[in-house]
C-alpha cells in the first residue's frame, strides 16, 4: 500500500521530512478494522511528532490522526462495524497513522462518519472534535443546563476552538468569549456561535475592561498558555475551571491558589494509549457528533483542502500549520 513516512526528524523543508513509501497492507484481528483511507487533515500533533518522536531502529514512521474511510475488513471480535461501513476516527498515538492507503484502528474508537458531509469534510474534526469534547464534558465538567455562565477560548479559530465554540453553543449555555487577532479569524468565529470575540494580542484583562466583559467561570487555553497564564489568573472568577491543551515548556499554576482555580489538562489520546475501560466513550462521542452534523447543528471546520494525499502535499500542509496562521482545519484526500 502507499504511505508517507519519515525515518529522521528533519525541518519540513528537507525532502526526507516526509517520503512517499510502500508498506505492507495490516490485517484486522481482535476488536481492529482496517480501513480504505478516503480523507485525512493535519493536527500540530503532527509536526510536533515529526519533528521530535525520533523512530526505532529502521522502521518508517507513518504519522496522521484524522481520517474517514470505509471498513474493508473486521477482527473477530467486533461488534459495532461492518465491512462497507463508512467511519470517522482520531487513531491511537500508539499506533501507525493515517498517511496511508489503509489503516488498522481499535473499534471503540471509531465512529459513523457524518453521511451529509463528504470524507474531507468530515476528515476535518474527529480529532478536534473529540478534545474539545472531552475538554468541556469530561475535564471541565460543564453542565450543559448551566446558565448565566461565561468561558473564555483562547486561539478559538484554529481546529479545536471551531469545534468547541460550536459545542459549547449548541450543547450549552454558556456565553461564549473566543480570542482572534485577525479580521479574517474575528468573522470566522462570530459565524461559528462566539458571542464575543476580543484580541489576545492585548492583555486579555484590557479586552475584558474594553468590552464590559464579565468574569469567566471557565478558560480554556488552546496555545500560547505560557504568555497568558498571568492574565488568565487575573480574569478567571473563583473557584473558576481552567482547561489546556497544548505543551508549556513549564506552567506555574500558584497564581491560581487564591481564587482555589481547578487545573484541568486535556490529551485525547490518553483513552487509546492507556486502553482505559472508558474507552469506548471515544466511539459513542463520535457517534453522538455525527448525529448532530447529520441534524445541521453542528458544521465542518475544514479550512483548506491541499489536494490528494502525497509526501509533497503533506510537507506543504506541515509548513502551513507551523506558521500558526491556519483557520479551521487542513485537508487531503485521495491517493
Amino acid at each position: 500500500m502507499k504511505a508517507i513516512g519519515y525515518k529522521e526528524n528533519l525541518p519540513i523543508n528537507n525532502v526526507k521530512s516526509l517520503q512517499d513509501i510502500e508498506l505492507e497492507t495490516p490485517k484486522a484481528t481482535g476488536k481492529d478494522i482496517l480501513v480504505e483511507i478516503k480523507a485525512i487533515s493535519v493536527n500540530p500533533a503532527d509536526y510536533k511528532v515529526r519533528a521530535g518522536m525520533p523512530v526505532e531502529g529502521d522502521k518508517w514512521k507513518v504519522i496522521g490522526w484524522d481520517a474517514t474511510g470505509i471498513v474493508r475488513e473486521v477482527g473477530d471480535d467486533v461488534s459495532h462495524f461492518n465491512v462497507g461501513d463508512e467511519v470517522w476516527y482520531a487513531g491511537d498515538f500508539m499506533r501507525q497513522g493515517s498517511y496511508a492507503e489503509f489503516q488498522i484502528v481499535d473499534e471503540r474508537i471509531v465512529g459513523k462518519k457524518p453521511s451529509s458531509l463528504t470524507y474531507a469534510e468530515a476528515a476535518a474534526l474527529p480529532l478536534t472534535t473529540l478534545t474539545a469534547y472531552e475538554m468541556l464534558f469530561d475535564r471541565l465538567q460543564v453542565s450543559k443546563d448551566d446558565a448565566n455562565k461565561s468561558i473564555l477560548v483562547i486561539g478559538a479559530a484554529g481546529g479545536v476552538g471551531s469545534i468547541l465554540v460550536q459545542l459549547a453553543k449548541k450543547l450549552t449555555k454558556l456565553n461564549i468569549i473566543g480570542t482572534a487577532s485577525r479580521e479574517e479569524t474575528t468573522s470566522w468565529l462570530k459565524d461559528l456561535g462566539a458571542d464575543s470575540v476580543i484580541n489576545h494580542r492585548n492583555k486579555l484583562s484590557g479586552e475584558f475592561a474594553k468590552y464590559g466583559l464579565a468574569a469567566p467561570e471557565y478558560v480554556v487555553s488552546l496555545n500560547a498558555t505560557e504568555h497568558h497564564v498571568d492574565e488568565i489568573a487575573k480574569l478567571i472568577k473563583p473557584q473558576g475551571k481552567f482547561g489546556f491543551i497544548d505543551d508549556p515548556k513549564s506552567l506555574n499554576v500558584m497564581p491560581f491558589k487564591g481564587k482555589a482555580v481547578s487545573t484541568h489538562i486535556e490529551l485525547m489520546f490518553t483513552r487509546s494509549m492507556f486502553q482505559t475501560e472508558d474507552m469506548i466513550e471515544q466511539h459513542n462521542i463520535l457517534n453522538e457528533v455525527s448525529d448532530l452534523i447529520d441534524q445541521g447543528v453542528i458544521k465542518t471546520t475544514l479550512g483548506d483542502n491541499f489536494g490528494v494525499i502525497n509526501a509533497e502535499n503533506l510537507r506543504k500542509a506541515h509548513a502551513f500549520l507551523e506558521t500558526g496562521k491556519a483557520k479551521g482545519k487542513i485537508v487531503l484526500e485521495g491517493f
